[in-house]
């Protein structure tokens, strides 16, 4: 992470001590040198199983698209115009920067309320490494905007990892970052959400058919398997039914 190109352990806490909206808006110029950037490995998984399982699509939206490390991978899965929405505008201005393609749009907006202007333009909808930055009580709002943003049939497609076991060294280390993130947003203002274990599949699930959509999960087998045979990425794909 303290390489030289990216960020500094004060540009770090400075960061975190901001919004999310201003703390990205710091981070964006380094942010593709950190570990929290989607690794390409990711992407091309996910890519290649919608592929396989899809085809191509036409038009396709990337939710909470960062400094735009899915639209890559969007441009090549959909035939028409991609989109990337994101909160903060110095994401979107490396992402600009990464993606001069004239078929790439990118809004700054909140992904709990996408504007009205995108109801019912996309086939296809993912996200990658946002979903640590919504409340619990915030995914019904941000299931039902990427609803209203497809089309009847369209997809929204993100990966999940398999919960981590207590025994896990892992597990601790998330544990304790929630916690300290909680004490953090107790004391200060304004906070800073993000969360590691407020995201599992079983409620997730049931947010995204109380939205309207059909789910299922297939096996992101580019990750392997556990001891106990289940895989350790899934991708969770909800359907707006047709």
């Amino acid at each position: 992470m303290f390489t030289s190109q990216g960020p500094t352990l004060r540009e770090l806490a400075v960061q975190a001590l901001s919004s999310v909206e201003r703390g990205y808006d710091l981070l964006a110029p380094t942010f593709d040198h950190t570990p929290f950037r989607t690794p390409d490995r990711m992407l091309d998984a996910v890519e290649e199983t919608l592929a396989q399982r899809e085809g191509s699509f036409g038009d396709g939206l990337d939710v909470c698209c960062g400094t735009g490390a899915g639209l890559g991978m969007l441009r090549r899965l959909c035939r028409d115009r991609v989109t990337g929405v994101d909160l903060s505008a110095g994401m979107l201005a490396e992402a600009a920067h990464a993606h001069p393609d004239e078929r790439v749009k990118l809004v700054r907006a909140d992904a709990r309320a996408l504007p009205p202007e995108l109801a019912g333009s996309y086939d296809l909808a993912v996200s990658f490494g946002a979903f640590g930055h919504f409340l619990p009580a915030e995914r019904p709002a941000l299931f039902s905007g990427v609803h209203a943003a497809l089309r009847p049939g369209g997809l929204f497609a993100f990966p999940i990892g398999a919960p981590i076991p207590p025994t896990s060294p892992v597990w601790w280390a998330v544990a304790g970052f929630d916690a300290a993130m909680r004490v953090r947003n107790a004391v200060w203002r304004p906070p800073f959400v993000m969360y590691y274990r407020t995201f599992p599949l079983g409620g997730v699930r049931a947010d995204l058919r109380a939205a309207g959509f059909t789910v299922e999960t297939v096996p992101l087998e580019h990750f392997g398997r556990r001891d106990d045979g289940t895989p350790r990425w899934r991708l969770l794909l909800a359907r707006k039914p047709g």
